[in-house]
């Protein structure tokens, strides 16, 4: 990945959200509760990325004993729906998660969702190939009013 080595920030076109997916492997003696658990999350970032009407922008995937998934969607409705719709892979994840798993403690899951509105958020990158944000959107050349984090976050 190339780096850029000028500051660059996001600009998002009206609402993004922030969506953090993760699972925490507790027993790792027990790979045939937790395997499957960690297989899911492939298959439906494939899915999503292979159909962009979904909402779904971009992610990127930190491993170890808690894994972390960073989502960017392009709304709260895009992600709910995606959640509940009975013909994609994430419902029949979660009943077999719920299924197997339940409230045994082998396999913790986890998610944390955020609302991004027009001016109530900002980000800064530097020496970075493109990420986060600024790679499930547009990255934008820092300058004029974006220069301080506060002419970032107070846009209009």
């Amino acid at each position: 990945m190339k780096v850029i080595k000028d500051r660059m920030t996001a600009e998002v076109d009206g609402e993004a959200v922030v969506f953090l997916i993760g699972m925490r492997i507790n027993k790792p003696w027990k790979i045939h509760k937790w395997f499957p658990v960690l297989l899911a999350m492939p298959r439906m970032l494939r899915e999503l990325e292979q159909n962009p009407d979904l909402g779904f922008l971009g992610s990127h995937l930190w491993p170890g004993r808690t894994f972390l998934v960073l989502q960017y969607w392009r709304s709260v409705e895009h992600l709910n729906a995606y959640a509940k719709n009975r013909d994609r892979a994430h419902l029949p994840a979660w009943t077999a998660f719920n299924r197997a798993i339940g409230k045994s403690g082998d396999v913790g899951v986890w998610h944390e969702t955020y609302r991004l509105r027009a001016g109530d958020y900002e980000t800064i990158y530097v020496n970075m190939p493109l990420f986060g944000l600024a790679k499930a959107t547009k990255a934008m050349a820092v300058s004029g009013r974006r220069e301080s984090a506060a002419g970032r976050m107070n846009r209009s």
